[in-house]
């Protein structure tokens, strides 16, 4: 491998030549050797690194045009595109561990957008501090490139996923209007439903998630751009925070605007708290859906068998003809994963000190892989899964008229006192709630029959 020699403030340091990072970049790879090649700033951020430093070297463009030439705002912005597009990825080597502040990866953006920039104007042009950095700092790049990140993983990653869960049931449902099943709480036996009222909790539960995820976007599109150091805004020109938002904000299509206090956006991580919390939520529901899935599915011989589940890989090395419910413990696992985020960010959150919060890249790992984990896994329990369900049919009858509980429709009749005795004989004999209830001489077999209704109970 070939080196150059770049320089910094500290002195200079040997860059392979091949690479656009710069020595700030190097010095921080040489510095934190922490889950190198296993654990990189997330891809996520990067590419709003890429959104930001256009946004940041238009608005510059057009506040300070002295400084900010057309011909450096050309190639600046050309070469961010490419970030944002996530053309140069191979040039961010930067690992999550690193200082808390982001500050590396903030100078990773700069040295490779000036040295891609120079290279496309082919003059030294651009400055990794002076012009690609102009107006900012990694103070309130890093925390505005986590914003930017999060409100486009959760509006175009995350919230789609949720939608088309959400069609498959609301198909299953049509489907299954006429199948009764038995209703089951605190997992023993209860009162009928449809498999399509079960379903459509689910499916409540997800809109309702999606609700949620929604009202944690606004809060998210509020940048700490303008806020520079410790949120006085020193070096940057009257009006860029509002300015680079705005041309952000054209950028992605979302409403991104200037955070309107600058203190509280570079050392408070609630917005993010709260997000996240969002994303639990749906990881808790999509815990419980599994969870129902798999039981109901649960078999095919000696468990509940009310539903069929598409067979998708054999499950056991051992017993032939084995099949795993496997697409409800991906999603489990990753509901497990996600919780366990939850914490890490809201520890995160709480240590801001002062006028900064040094544990912005733990948060944006957590954060953003929790976003991706739920889209994927959502994707692949809609798709491997959730769509090929069907309902068994003759086991949810079988179980159905063969649960005790439905001595519940004669409460009205005989009371709740002579309804217990009834269910209570016919568990200890092993007889029908007809039978028992006959025996015990509450109703004449006329009478039961003109009342007793199982599918009506629904």
């Amino acid at each position: 491998m070939s080196f150059r020699i770049e320089h910094d403030s500290m002195g200079e340091i040997a860059v392979p030549a091949e690479k656009y990072w710069g020595a700030q970049t190097q010095r921080s790879r040489e510095n934190f050797p922490i889950g190198m090649g296993h654990e990189p700033m997330p891809e996520e951020i990067i590419r709003a690194f890429g959104l930001l430093k256009k946004g940041a070297a238009l608005a510059n463009r057009a506040l300070v045009p002295e400084r900010m030439t057309q011909e450096k705002c050309a190639v600046l912005c050309r070469a961010a595109q490419e970030v944002a597009d996530g053309a140069l990825m191979a040039h961010f080597p930067l690992v999550v561990w690193q200082t808390g502040s982001g500050t590396q990866s903030n100078m990773n953006a700069n040295e490779v957008i000036a040295r891609r920039g120079n290279e496309l104007a082919g003059a030294q042009l651009l400055h990794p501090n002076d012009d690609v950095n102009m107006s900012q700092s990694s103070n309130d790049t890093f925390p505005a490139a986590l914003h930017i990140a999060a409100a486009l993983s959760l509006e175009d990653r995350v919230l789609p996923a949720v939608a088309g869960l959400v069609g498959t049931l609301l198909r299953l449902e049509e489907a299954n209007r006429d199948a009764v099943k038995i209703g089951r709480t605190h997992l023993q036996d209860a009162v009928p439903l449809s498999f399509a009222q079960e379903i459509s909790g689910w499916r409540a539960s997800l809109e309702r998630d999606m609700e949620l995820l929604r009202l944690s976007l606004p809060p998210l599109y509020a940048l700490a751009l303008g806020g520079t150091a410790v949120g006085t805004g020193l070096n940057a020109p009257a009006g860029f925070g509002e300015r680079a938002a705005q041309e952000i904000a054209k950028l992605t299509g979302k409403p991104f605007c200037s955070a309107e206090n600058k203190f509280h956006a570079l050392t408070s991580k609630d917005e993010l708290v709260f997000a996240h919390g969002a994303l639990k939520a749906l990881a808790c529901d999509m815990m419980k859906i599994a969870n129902d899935v798999r039981f109901l599915a649960s078999g095919p011989r000696c468990g509940l068998g009310e539903i069929r589940i598409p067979e998708n890989e054999p499950g056991s090395s051992i017993m032939p003809g084995k099949v795993n419910p496997t697409q409800c413990e991906q999603v489990t696992m990753v509901a497990v994963q996600v919780m366990g985020n939850d914490a890490a960010v809201g520890f995160a959150a709480s240590q801001g000190n002062f006028e900064l919060n040094v544990f912005m890249p733990v948060i944006a790992y957590n954060f953003l892989q929790s976003a991706r984990l739920l889209k994927e896994s959502i994707e692949s329990f809609d798709a491997r899964c959730a769509s090929g369900i069907t309902a068994n049919r003759e086991k949810m009858r079988g179980n159905l008229h063969r649960s005790l509980m439905l001595v519940t429709a004669l409460n009205p009749y005989i009371g709740y006192e002579n309804a217990a005795k009834t269910a209570k004989l016919a568990y200890k004999e092993n007889i029908s709630l007809r039978e028992a209830c006959l025996r015990l001489g509450f109703l004449t077999a006329e009478q039961f029959d003109d009342v007793f209704h199982p599918e009506a109970m629904i």
